[in-house]
């Protein structure tokens, strides 16, 4: 089959990047990384990588790979994006190591599970590997605890409260609503906020369904310091998977890094699956 590349930026490698995922997803159950929904979350708010010109490999049914650079604060994710007909992964691998050579100022971090094929190549280009370990987790959505509801608090999506200044603005920015209103798969209604009955935000979670692959996400999710222990986020949980749910999801999916989200995700049904490892390389002098 001949594939043809081509250089894109913005959106539209947001979106044949998204189409790249869901392929992937389509062609194996729960095996990998991310989903479309991740890289749209990734969109959150303006980085320096978004508007760089990188490849996309089409084959004849669509995007069937591509490059990611993501800037974070003070290093650049690198992902090598391939949907299972992939054949030469090793080449995208290259392709996308060649790109942050040549973008990338900060060290250049690649997050993969256990098993992974991309371990050996991070290897063989100077990764290490660091003592960062964080997890997947899915459940079968009709596997999912039951909402449980607090009295005193209540939950509310976005078209509810679209007066209100998006909860999320002050770890995120300003732009973060406008930014999210851009992406193919975002849904306010699956964009939740906690408050209790004095209008004070308690926390938020912000939940994907992706109709291509019927695979709901959660990413983020978080409940204010001074009420944590409380059970607010397994409201937010059960709230959101119910939703999920309701809008046709049938597995769901989540990543997490400590032991209190770990416990929390348990809890409301979801299983791990994998153990995700970090891999760090220093940058390579980028101009």
């Amino acid at each position: 089959m001949t594939w043809r590349r081509e250089l894109l930026a913005g959106r539209d490698r947001l979106d044949a990047t998204t189409r790249v995922l869901q392929r992937a997803r389509l062609s194996v159950a729960r095996k990998g990384m991310w989903e479309g929904s991740d890289v749209q979350w990734w969109w959150r708010t303006p980085r320096s990588s978004d508007d760089l010109a990188l490849p996309v490999w089409f084959d004849d049914d669509g995007p069937v790979a591509a490059v990611g650079l993501t800037q974070w604060d003070t290093s650049c994710q690198v992902d090598a994006f391939c949907a299972p007909s992939c054949v030469n992964r090793e080449m995208i691998w290259a392709a996308t190591l060649e790109a942050a050579e040549k973008h990338c100022s900060t060290p250049l971090e690649l997050l993969v599970p256990g098993d992974d094929e991309l371990i050996r190549f991070a290897l063989a280009s100077g990764f290490e590997l660091t003592n960062e370990e964080s997890g997947t987790a899915w459940m079968e959505a009709d596997q999912r605890a039951p909402y449980v509801a607090r009295d005193g608090f209540s939950v509310r999506d976005r078209l509810e409260d679209a007066h209100r200044a998006h909860p999320m603005i002050s770890r995120n920015g300003a732009a973060v609503q406008e930014r999210l209103r851009q992406c193919s798969l975002y849904d306010p209604t699956l964009d939740l906020a906690l408050y209790d009955d004095a209008g004070q935000l308690a926390g938020y979670a912000l939940f994907w369904f992706d109709g291509v692959t019927h695979v709901g996400l959660l990413e983020p999710m978080r409940v204010e310091d001074a009420i944590q222990n409380r059970g607010l986020g397994r409201l937010l949980v059960t709230a959101g998977l119910e939703r999920l749910a309701n809008k046709g999801a049938q597995r769901i999916k989540v990543g997490f890094e400590s032991d209190i989200a770990r416990k929390l995700y348990f809890g409301a049904g979801f299983v791990q699956t994998s153990i995700d490892r970090l891999f760090r390389r220093a940058p390579s002098g980028a101009t």
